[in-house]
C-alpha cells in the first residue's frame, strides 16, 4: 500500500471510519464475507461496483438474508418492500461515487434508498475502487455529478441534462423534462458510532 492510500486510511480513521485496503476484487469479496455475520440481513444499493464484484449473488448463495430489490421475477411492490427492509438491515452494502484523500465520502441517490441505508443500517460497508479517489471534497462532488451520475444515466437510459456535454446542469435538470440521478446528495464527513461504517478500498478500478 503506497503513501497516498496509507494517508487516506489514516484520514478515515480520524473521522471514526474504518478504512480497509485490499489489492484485488477477489480479496474484496473475501473481506466482505468476513465482515458480515452468518444469518445476518443485508441491504444493497444499486451499484456498478457491486455488480462487477458479483458480491450479491455470492451472498445470496450463502447463509445470509439479502434484501435484493433487483431480484428477477419479483413485482414492483415486492421490490419497494425490499428497498425499505434493506435500509434497516443488519448490514447495508453500497459503493460511493467518490472519496476525497481527506476521507470525505460522497453519495448521490435518485430515490433516497442508498442515502437512507447509509443513515439507518446498523452496519454499513462501502466498497470503493481506487479510481474514485480524488484530492478534495470539491473534486469529489464534481466527480459524482459529472462522471458517476452521467455514466449511470447513460447505462439506465435516463434523460438527464448532463448527457449532452458531461457538465452538471443542476439549475435546470428537473422533472418532467429531465430524469436525473443526483436528486439526493449525502456527504459523510464523520461517523459518531464506532465500527458502524467501514470503507473497503480496492486496488483496482471498479464502477463509475
Amino acid at each position: 500500500m503506497d503513501k497516498e492510500l496509507s494517508g487516506l486510511i489514516a484520514n478515515l480513521k480520524r473521522r471514526n471510519i474504518e478504512g480497509i485496503y485490499v489489492p484485488s476484487r477477489e480479496e474484496a469479496r473475501v473481506k466482505i464475507k468476513q465482515l458480515i455475520l452468518k444469518r445476518a440481513t443485508v441491504g444493497i444499493s444499486g451499484s456498478k461496483t457491486l455488480d462487477e464484484l458479483g458480491i450479491v449473488a455470492l451472498l445470496e448463495a450463502g447463509s445470509y438474508e439479502v434484501f435484493n430489490q433487483y431480484k428477477a421475477g419479483i413485482s414492483r411492490e415486492q421490490s419497494l418492500q425490499m428497498r425499505n427492509l434493506g435500509c434497516r438491515a443488519d448490514y447495508f452494502l453500497t459503493s460511493c461515487n467518490a472519496v476525497s484523500e481527506e476521507g470525505e465520502l460522497v453519495f448521490l441517490s435518485a430515490n433516497g434508498q442508498r442515502t437512507s441505508g447509509i443513515a439507518n443500517a446498523d452496519n454499513v460497508i462501502v466498497v470503493c475502487g481506487i479510481n474514485k479517489i480524488v484530492p478534495n471534497l470539491e473534486q469529489a462532488l464534481k466527480r459524482g455529478r459529472e462522471q458517476a451520475a452521467t455514466l449511470n444515466c447513460k447505462r439506465l437510459d435516463w434523460k438527464s441534462a448532463c448527457l449532452a456535454d458531461g457538465v452538471c446542469h443542476k439549475d435546470i435538470c428537473f422533472a418532467p423534462e429531465y430524469k436525473r440521478m443526483c436528486c439526493q446528495l449525502l456527504v459523510v464527513e464523520s461517523e459518531i458510532n464506532p465500527e458502524r461504517l467501514k470503507v473497503i478500498i480496492v486496488g483496482e478500478d471498479l464502477g463509475f
